[in-house]
């Protein structure tokens, strides 16, 4: 979808200006790191009107770390479309739908490895399959330590095909005073990646 914002007078050689507005899948695998998937999740839809669709898919095992780690069940409240993970009538199955980013925050070692050997036995695997063979942007936010050869090697497969590997490794140079700030620190990234414009620390400023 294009949007037509039209600039502020003078600008004399301007008539308009198309603006993208993204269409945005993002699963929650059942890593331990729920508060990032809340971060992001917070931040899109602060930057709503730089979406035209913003859906979610959520496994039940991230269902229960989120309440175990956060202690709450908000993701139930948040105003966005929940899929099953078994539904693949959900738009973004199929390249057709035309999402531009899928972000999987935060990403399991279960789940890359499915993705990087082509096994789509649920939505999360076949949306990322999906965004893959369409040439568009995925980013996995990997959350482990320490790796294994087979996570390096399923981590380099998936980076070969075209997808970004942004492990859920936080920065300290902008002093985050709470563990929010430090969380914020990797999903800022993330955004970034995505193509949302944010206001954040940028280093030289």
């Amino acid at each position: 979808m294009r949007k037509l914002i039209y600039l502020p007078q003078p600008l004399p050689n301007f008539i308009g200006l198309y603006i993208y507005m993204k269409k945005i899948v993002v699963a929650i695998s059942g890593a331990s790191g729920s508060i990032y998937a809340k971060n992001l999740l917070e931040k899109l839809l602060a930057a709503k009107d730089q979406l035209s669709d913003l859906s979610v898919v959520m496994t039940e095992n991230a269902k229960q770390v989120w309440e175990t780690e956060l202690a709450d069940k908000s993701y139930a409240t948040l105003p966005v479309k929940f899929y099953s993970t078994t539904d693949f009538m959900a738009p973004f199955a199929s390249g057709s739908g035309q999402y531009d980013t899928m972000i999987i925050i935060p990403c399991s070692m279960g789940t890359l490895g499915r993705i990087a050997t082509g096994v789509s036995n649920d939505l999360i695997t076949r949306a990322a399959d999906v965004i893959l063979k369409e040439r568009r942007k995925l980013i996995c936010v990997v959350r482990e330590t320490p790796y294994s050869l087979i996570h390096i090697r399923n981590m380099e497969t998936v980076t070969l095909a075209g997808g970004i590997i942004c492990p859920a490794t936080p920065s300290f140079y902008s002093r985050p005073a709470s563990i929010e700030e430090v969380a914020s620190t990797v999903v800022d990234r993330v955004l970034d990646l995505a193509g949302i414009d944010i206001s954040t620390f940028r280093w030289g400023k």
